[in-house]
């Protein structure tokens, strides 16, 4: 299953690319969200084999991801390792310009195993995960 939302912004995509592959920087996207790297990527610490662990305030686990795509300007992409309650969970950031902004589609994909729930929480999470990196870009 999968679940897309997308936005268009007044960023250029190098500038909403500064704000999406900054992982630590995500911390700043909620309040009292902590981003730590676990493991850098390779070339670029952000990058491939990068892994990234999230926590929130309250009794959640921490989510840990890794990155799998990185393409600077263009695409972001990553799996969770664990902290999440979907199997084989993943996502997908595309930036493409668009006009005098970029367009920002973000794509979430699991295994079904709830028909139609899982579903509707993907795209509720997708939807919330857009519209933080929307406000941390123009807060940028």
């Amino acid at each position: 299953m999968r679940a897309t939302s997308t936005a268009v912004v007044s960023a250029t995509p190098d500038q909403v690319w500064a704000v999406l592959a900054d992982h630590e920087g995500m911390a700043s996207w909620g309040p009292g969200m902590k981003v730590e790297l676990t493991t850098e990527g390779a070339p670029d610490r952000n990058g491939i084999g990068c892994v990234r662990k999230i926590s929130a305030p309250g009794p959640a686990p921490a989510i840990v991801e890794e990155i799998t795509r990185f393409e600077p300007g263009a695409a972001l992409g990553y799996k969770a390792l664990g902290g999440v309650p979907f199997k084989n969970y993943r996502g997908e950031v595309l930036l493409t310009a668009e006009g005098n902004g970029t367009r920002i589609e973000w794509t979430l994909s699991a295994d079904q195993r709830v028909p139609y729930a899982e579903k509707g929480a993907l795209k509720g999470i997708s939807a919330s995960l857009l519209k933080l990196l929307v406000r941390a870009v123009k807060k940028g």
